[in-house]
C-alpha cells in the first residue's frame, strides 16, 4: 500500500520529515571546461522505469541511451537494513548498458517541412522474457523498440599457420605458374590435367590445418524495432503515456490525443479533439497527457490556459467532455500580455498512488488533490523573481521554455528544474518549509541558499495552497545574476528512493539523499 500523500487525514499530526541532505552521485557525459557542445548531444527526455533499476535518456539525436543498475543484487539486504532503519550510506549506481539510433531525420514532402530526430519522449513499457521495452517518439512518430540481451556467437577458430609452409616451394611455385585459367567456382577446363598428382598428405594430417570451433560469447543487449506508430498527428507531439492495463498508451499532440494499443499500429483511436471548426477560433491548445497510474480509464491533460482536465474514456468515445477541471482563476487586475504565455502548463505527473497531480508552468509548481478542484492545496514559487524581466525573456525566447516536474515515489517532495542549471526540491507535506535549491554539478551545495521564511497560509477558495520559495533571488553565491542560456529542463526522481537524475546539456548528473 503506498504512503498517505500529503493533504491525506492525520497527516499535519504526524512530525514533519526532516530536509533532505543531497549528495553528489554520479555523472555521465561530463564536459571540461570550455569544451562546445554538440546540438545533437543535448539531453531531451529523461525516464526511470518502474523498478527502479533502469534509466534512459534521449537525446537531439535522435539516440536512445539506456543505464542500469550495478548495486540491484543487493536489493534484498537494502530493504532488510531498511525494515531495521539502519542507515544506508551506499548510493544508489548506474553504469551505461546500450545506446541505440531511435528516430532518424525525415522530410514530409506533402507538408514540405524538416522532422527533427530529435526524442520528445521516452516511456518505459511492461517487460517480458528479461527484455526491455520502451516507447520513444519525435515529432511525429512513435517507436516500441525491444532491447534484450543476445549471446553473440562467432568463429573463432579458422586458420592455417601460414608460418609452416604445407609441402614444398618448388610445388607451390609449380600450381600457382599454371597456364590453365581457373574457374570462377575454384575448377579448372581441364579436370584431367588440374589435378596435382604431386601432391601427397603425410601420415597424421597436416598439424597446422585448424578446423572451424563457433564459440559463444558473452551477452550484448540488441535493441530491435518491434513497431512503428506512425501518420497519425498532423501536429507535433508532445507527449505519450503507457496505461496500466499494460496493453494501451496515448500521444498527444497540440490538438489531439489518440489511443493506441501496443500490439496494432496500423489504427488508432482520436480520444480528444479540441480542434475548432474554424482555426481562427482556436484559443486553447494540449501541453501535456498522462495516463493515471492505477486506474485504466482515467487520465489527464493539461493546457496553454493552465487548466487541467479529468477525462473518464467511459463516459464516450470521443471524450469531449471532462469529468472535472482544475484551474486557479486569476486575481481581478493583475491580468498582462504575458499573462497567458505563463499560465501555460508544460508538464503534469501523477502521483505514485494516483491521489495528486503535480503540475509546472513558468512561474510556479502546483500540486492538485484530485478530491479538491477549487484550487491547488499547494503551490510553489520557482520563477517569482523573474517577474520583472519578462519583457527581456519573452525577446530571446526564453519565457516559452517547457520545464519538467517529478514527484518523490512517497509522494511528500516535489522538484522541477530552472535557469543556471539548478533544480529545486520543495516538501509537499501541510507545514513543510523544505526549499532546496541545487545546481547540476559535482558539488550540488554550491548555490545553496538558506529556505526562506514560509507565509502565512491564504484561506480564499482559488488560492488555498502554501506558497513559499519565492523570495529566491536566482543569483550565485557570488551575487551573480543567472544564466539564461543554460537551463536545467528534464529531471527524473527514483521511483522508490530519494534519488533524482538530472540533464544539463549534454550531461546526465544523479544524486542522492
Amino acid at each position: 500500500m503506498d504512503p498517505p500523500g500529503p493533504g491525506d487525514q492525520g497527516e499535519a499530526s504526524q512530525p514533519q520529515p526532516q530536509p533532505l541532505e543531497w549528495r553528489f552521485a554520479q555523472v555521465f557525459g561530463e564536459r571540461a571546461a570550455g569544451e562546445d557542445v554538440q546540438e545533437v548531444d543535448i539531453i531531451s527526455a529523461i525516464e526511470f522505469d518502474k523498478s527502479g533499476d533502469h534509466l534512459a535518456t534521449g537525446d537531439k539525436g535522435g539516440r536512445v541511451v539506456l543505464f542500469e543498475r550495478t548495486d540491484a543484487r543487493d536489493s534484498a539486504s537494502r530493504r532488510e537494513l531498511e525494515r531495521q532503519d539502519v542507515p544506508i550510506t551506499r548510493h544508489p549506481e548506474f553504469r551505461y548498458k546500450t545506446e541505440f539510433q531511435s528516430h532518424e531525420p525525415e522530410f514530409d514532402y506533402l507538408k514540405s517541412l524538416e522532422i527533427e530526430e530529435k526524442i520528445n519522449k521516452i516511456k518505459w513499457c511492461h517487460t517480458a522474457n528479461n527484455a526491455l521495452s520502451i516507447l520513444s517518439t519525435n515529432d511525429k512518430t512513435i517507436k516500441y523498440w525491444k532491447v534484450q540481451d543476445k549471446k553473440v556467437k562467432r568463429v573463432t577458430v579458422m586458420n592455417l599457420d601460414t608460418s609452416q609452409s604445407v609441402g614444398s616451394s618448388a610445388a607451390a611455385s609449380a600450381s600457382t605458374s599454371s597456364s590453365k585459367t581457373p574457374l570462377p567456382n575454384g575448377g579448372c577446363s581441364d579436370k584431367f590435367s588440374c589435378l596435382n598428382t604431386d601432391l601427397s598428405f603425410p601420415p597424421g594430417g597436416y598439424p597446422s590445418l585448424h578446423l572451424p570451433v563457433v564459440a559463444s560469447l558473452e551477452a550484448n543487449p540488441v535493441a530491435r524495432c518491434r513497431r512503428v506508430f506512425a501518420h497519425a498527428h498532423d501536429y507535433h507531439i508532445n507527449s505519450i503515456s503507457n496505461n496500466s492495463d499494460g496493453e494501451t498508451f496515448i500521444s498527444a499532440d497540440d490538438l489531439r490525443i489518440n489511443l493506441w494499443n501496443l500490439e496494432i499500429n496500423s489504427q488508432s483511436f482520436n480520444i480528444v479533439d479540441v480542434k475548432p471548426t474554424n482555426m481562427e477560433d482556436l484559443t486553447e491548445v494540449i501541453t501535456c497527457a498522462e495516463f493515471h497510474p492505477t486506474h485504466c480509464n482515467t487520465l489527464a491533460y493539461s493546457s496553454s490556459k493552465g487548466s487541467i482536465r479529468l477525462i473518464d474514456l467511459r463516459q464516450s468515445a470521443l471524450c469531449d467532455n471532462h469529468s472535472k477541471i482544475f484551474e486557479e482563476h486569476e486575481a481581478p487586475g493583475s491580468r498582462s500580455f504575458f499573462t497567458e504565455i505563463i499560465a501555460s502548463i508544460s508538464d503534469i505527473k501523477f502521483s505514485r498512488n494516483g491521489r495528486h497531480i503535480l503540475s509546472r508552468d513558468y512561474m510556479t509548481l502546483k500540486l492538485w488533490d484530485l478530491n479538491m478542484d477549487s484550487g491547488p492545496v499547494s503551490t510553489f514559487q520557482v520563477h517569482e523573481h523573474l517577474r520583472p524581466k519578462l519583457c527581456d525573456l519573452y525577446e530571446n525566447d526564453s519565457i516559452f521554455d517547457k520545464f519538467e516536474c517529478c514527484l518523490s515515489g512517497d509522494g511528500l517532495r516535489v522538484a522541477t528544474g530552472s535557469y543556471g542549471n539548478i533544480f529545486r526540491v520543495f516538501g509537499c507535506t501541510p507545514g513543510s518549509i523544505e526549499a532546496t535549491t541545487l545546481e547540476a554539478s559535482r558539488n550540488p551545495m554550491r548555490r545553496q541558499i538558506a529556505n526562506p521564511t514560509r507565509p502565512t497560509r491564504t484561506l480564499t477558495s482559488f488560492t488555498r495552497g502554501v506558497r513559499r520559495g519565492g523570495e529566491n533571488q536566482g543569483v550565485d553565491a557570488n551575487g551573480n545574476s543567472l544564466d539564461f542560456s543554460t537551463k536545467l529542463l528534464h529531471l527524473a526522481w527514483h521511483p522508490t528512493e530519494n534519488s533524482i537524475a538530472c540533464a544539463a546539456a549534454n550531461s546526465l548528473y544523479m544524486y542522492y539523499a
